[in-house]
């Protein structure tokens, strides 16, 4: 059984950068996609970035894309998603979770995603 803990997050204002990060343990996370979500209130949860096992062929939303950066340290089990000019609409709790059935390509829906996160607060004011 894989657990990721996540850490990070936090207040910013707009324009400003945070990283989030998360850590695997408990299994053979170092073979797997891992990805980001994030739901902001009253939204349904949504895709925000990805990368494959080997840290590269990562995969964007539309809407974070120029601005995000996801990045993936197999020998500390640890994957990282850092966030530039931030908008207040990228307000939301940020998910990490781990695919173990993606291949090269990583994949956006979250139900192809086994192991979850618990969740970690991104604000940005305006």
């Amino acid at each position: 059984q894989v657990q990721l803990v996540e850490s990070g997050g936090g207040l910013v204002q707009a324009g400003g950068s945070l990283r989030v990060s998360c850590t695997a343990s408990g299994g053979a996370s170092v073979g797997y996609a891992m990805g980001y979500f994030r739901q902001a209130p009253g939204k349904d949860r949504e895709f925000v970035a990805a990368i494959n096992w080997s840290g590269r062929n990562p995969l964007y939303a539309d809407s974070v894309k120029g601005r995000f950066n996801v990045s993936r340290d197999n020998a500390r089990n640890t994957i990282f998603l850092q966030m530039n000019s931030l908008k207040p609409e990228d307000t939301a709790v940020y998910y990490c979770a781990a695919d173990p059935l993606a291949g090269w390509n990583v994949r956006e829906a979250a139900d192809a995603y086994r192991y979850w996160g618990q969740g970690t607060q991104v604000t940005v004011s305006s």
